[in-house]
């Protein structure tokens, strides 16, 4: 080993120390690069004030102008008068505000209307084709399921997204269905039994 008198000697700990730096300055350059990277894909900053929307909604295009941080709830509710959708706990724990996205039960209150793009809204208003109203809704009233009324839309829009998906449901499956609706009146008992109703009439 040279000694410490020879200028080209590279003690251990010199060559740990230098070696350590130079990685450090290659994690830098990586960060720099990934957060220069990600700034690029940065989505463009909406309001304050109204923005334009395009919303698809029971098969209509409306062309809106939005609060950015206006609920798809609020905006089917106001502007658009469409006041089947309820608006319970306005926190997504309630699910009366359910409507469909692409096909999909949603809690409307929890999705801000600039996020839904080209995505398709049904409500309830859109279930029924015209004055024919759709199989569930008639099931529920055939069935007595519904009291107050305030969940039942919600209850209907996620009963009929189950049957689109599963034609022939269980209890069980119809009760995972509804497990995040809440009804003060007690009503579940009478859903499942309207929901089967129309799975078994779909048999024939």
């Amino acid at each position: 080993m040279p000694g410490p008198d020879n200028a080209l000697s590279v003690s251990r700990r010199f060559f740990l120390r230098g070696t350590g730096a130079a990685a450090g300055s290659v994690a830098l350059l990586n960060n720099v690069q990934t957060a220069a990277a990600a700034a690029t894909d940065v989505p463009p900053v909406l309001g304050p004030g109204a923005v334009p929307v395009m919303l698809t909604v029971n098969g209509r295009y409306y062309n809106l102008n939005v609060e950015p941080c206006s609920t798809l709830a609020d905006v089917l509710r106001g502007p658009l008068d469409l006041t089947g959708t309820k608006i319970g706990c306005d926190r997504g724990a309630c699910s009366a505000c359910t409507v469909w996205l692409d096909g999909a039960p949603v809690a409307s209150c929890m999705l801000l209307a600039v996020d839904v793009g080209s995505r398709a809204v049904t409500t309830i208003e859109g279930l029924a084709q015209g004055e024919t109203l759709h199989p569930v809704q008639e099931a529920f009233i055939a069935h007595d399921a519904m009291q107050c009324g305030y969940c039942t839309p919600g209850m209907v829009m996620s009963c009929a997204a189950l049957l689109e998906h599963v034609p022939h449901p269980t209890a069980e499956d119809v009760q995972t269905a509804i497990g995040g609706h809440l009804c003060r009146c007690g009503t579940y008992p009478h859903v499942v039994e309207a929901v089967l109703a129309v799975a078994e009439t779909r048999k024939a």
